[in-house]
């Protein structure tokens, strides 16, 4: 029942899912719009349940070799003098460079990827989905799921325009490559002025750096495609900031083919199905990049979502409301990041110095200690999906 199923998106979500369902005999095929696997990328962080399902995997070997080696945060003023670090190292948890993770998932991946196309049409019946492709033919599949990012095409087409679900949370950020020169070896230094950030990423593990910028703002018009009005728009922020080391940041990110902006977003959704399309990753509940959680959500939630159609032998019906239903507390609690947001971009320069005072205190330490074994204390081990 309901044996074959359209993936669209072939990252974190979307190849997770399609290993699954392949080792719960359906018969996935995944489409994604690129002419390639995306590689880049920043750190993103397996923790908690997504290590089980990376085990069950069998590669968690593998992103041990591969870890950013990253062991905190590190505030500075604009001589360079750190006022503050944070230490986000746990033993439990791995972080690694995305690009690194999708290749892995995909070398465990043994399903059919349509590289170069994309869905331009979706219609349900009682039997299945007829699905138009912008370059391959028309095809029938059973099911369909959207694992195409936080600008989801399949959600566009099955649910409405995404100015329905994404709620804008007053910031952009933008992240490039950058001379792995600069900054703090193992480090992730970020630089403040009222409501702004630049920062740069120094993997312990990784020759390139990434340099980062995120800027407090009402919403901007302006074209999601066009990467040169992307460009202007952090020139026109910080092209006349002089402090620190934000115009050598700066000029890097604009000269990098890979330079990438987006606004600060959030999907809410009340349901992620709709009869036979379905949604995972940052598709159905996209934390934003300052939740910290984007991978461990889409590992955990497609495997939820496999599982339940394995439990379910394939009843959609079924599975995807017990995929709802199994995996939207923890969505719940990912998406509030507030905290993040004001330690990252502090709104005003009195709240950089509380942040940085904050940073320092020991109690700092203590809270975050105290946080990670809570969360070990508290994790329930996944379920064994059998079909």
């Amino acid at each position: 029942m309901n044996e074959r199923i359209l993936i669209s998106g072939a990252s974190i979500a979307g190849l997770t899912l399609a290993h699954w369902l392949a080792r719960h005999g359906f018969k996935p095929t995944v489409v994604e719009r690129a002419p390639m696997l995306r590689g880049g990328g920043n750190g993103v962080d397996v923790r908690d349940n997504a290590v089980e399902v990376v085990e069950r995997m069998g590669i968690m070997p593998r992103i041990r070799e591969l870890a950013a080696d990253v062991q905190g945060m590190k505030f500075v003023d604009a001589a360079d003098r750190a006022v503050a670090r944070i230490d986000i190292q746990d033993p439990a948890s791995v972080e690694v460079m995305r690009g690194d993770l999708v290749a892995l998932l995909h070398e465990a991946t043994d399903v059919e990827i349509l590289f170069g196309d994309s869905i331009v049409g979706l219609e349900q019946d009682d039997d299945g989905v007829t699905v138009t492709f912008d370059h391959a033919p028309v095809r029938r599949f059973e099911l369909v799921v959207g694992a195409d990012g936080m600008h989801s095409n399949v959600r566009r087409l099955a649910f409405g325009p995404e100015e329905q679900f994404i709620q804008f949370k007053d910031h952009y950020f933008a992240f490039a490559n950058t001379d792995a020169s600069l900054g703090e070896d193992r480090w992730v230094t970020m630089f403040n002025t009222p409501g702004k950030m630049t920062g740069i990423y120094r993997s312990g593990a990784h020759s390139q750096a990434k340099a980062y910028f995120m800027f407090r703002s009402a919403p901007l018009e302006y074209d999601r495609r066009n990467v040169a009005a992307h460009k202007q728009l952090i020139s026109d922020v910080f092209g006349d900031d002089t402090s620190w080391q934000t115009k050598k940041l700066l000029h890097a990110a604009l000269a990098d083919p890979d330079f990438y902006f987006d606004a600060l977003g959030q999907v809410q959704m009340d349901s992620w199905s709709n009869g036979r399309i379905a949604l995972v990753g940052d598709a159905a509940w996209c934390a934003s990049p300052a939740s910290g959680a984007g991978a461990e959500l889409a590992l955990v939630g497609a495997y939820r979502l496999a599982g339940e159609l394995a439990a379910a032998s394939g009843d959609h019906r079924i599975a995807f409301a017990r995929y709802d239903i199994a995996h939207r507390p923890l969505v719940d609690k990912k998406q509030q990041i507030g905290p993040n947001v004001r330690l990252m971009v502090p709104k005003t320069e009195g709240g950089r110095c509380v942040r940085d005072v904050v940073a320092r205190s020991p109690l700092m330490k203590a809270l975050s200690a105290l946080e990670r074994r809570m969360q070990a204390r508290n994790a329930r081990p996944l379920p064994e999906y059998v079909r």
